[in-house]
């Protein structure tokens, strides 16, 4: 009776036999239809995902490679610039310093020229104060000397005479005198 109560009973754990082959006919077909159409264009976009992924990667490691090299491109020109910028001062200091020394050489060729221009106008002016002294000694020579000899010195080539021999004289007190 058990048996038979079971019979007539419906277990809900066990399926129908007609459900059960049905079931399992209509799990193929959407099996079938997933494998067929479904699983290929899941596996396609899987794929290009992937390649993107993998393209991203390659692509960003070659970006960091470029960058690592237009970094060290830069920091070549830049320590290029460096230099440049090094020899362009020293360079400017150079220039700099050779323009001070030809304006010092100028400024000095200037002074000796002034120098040289006083002690001609010195000299000129000392030969004329000579000259005009010597005038003037050589009248009041002769004039004293005309005095102390008694008699008027009208000749020139006398009066030139004694004021020489007068000025030699003089000449030759002072130089004696003048401390060695």
């Amino acid at each position: 009776m058990f048996i038979l109560a079971a019979e007539t009973e419906h277990n809900p754990l066990i399926p129908a036999p007609a459900e059960l082959i049905f079931g399992t006919i209509s799990f193929a077909i959407v099996l079938l239809l997933v494998g067929w159409k479904l699983v290929p264009q899941i596996q396609k976009t899987l794929a290009e995902r992937t390649d993107a992924i993998e393209g991203g990667l390659k692509r960003a490691e070659e970006a960091q490679r470029e960058a690592q090299a237009t970094l060290a491109n830069y920091q070549a020109q830049l320590a290029e610039a460096r230099t440049e910028a090094a020899r362009l001062r020293e360079k400017a200091r150079e220039e700099g310093a050779q323009i001070v020394a030809e304006m010092r050489e100028q400024a000095q060729a200037e002074a000796r020229r002034i120098v040289e221009a006083a002690q001609a106008t010195i000299e000129a002016e000392r030969q004329q104060a000579l000259q005009q002294l010597r005038t003037e000694v050589g009248a009041l020579s002769v004039e004293l000397a005309g005095r102390v000899v008694g008699e008027a010195l009208t000749d020139q080539a006398t009066q030139s005479r004694v004021v020489d021999r007068f000025l030699a004289e003089l000449e030759d007190r002072t130089r004696a005198q003048e401390p060695a």
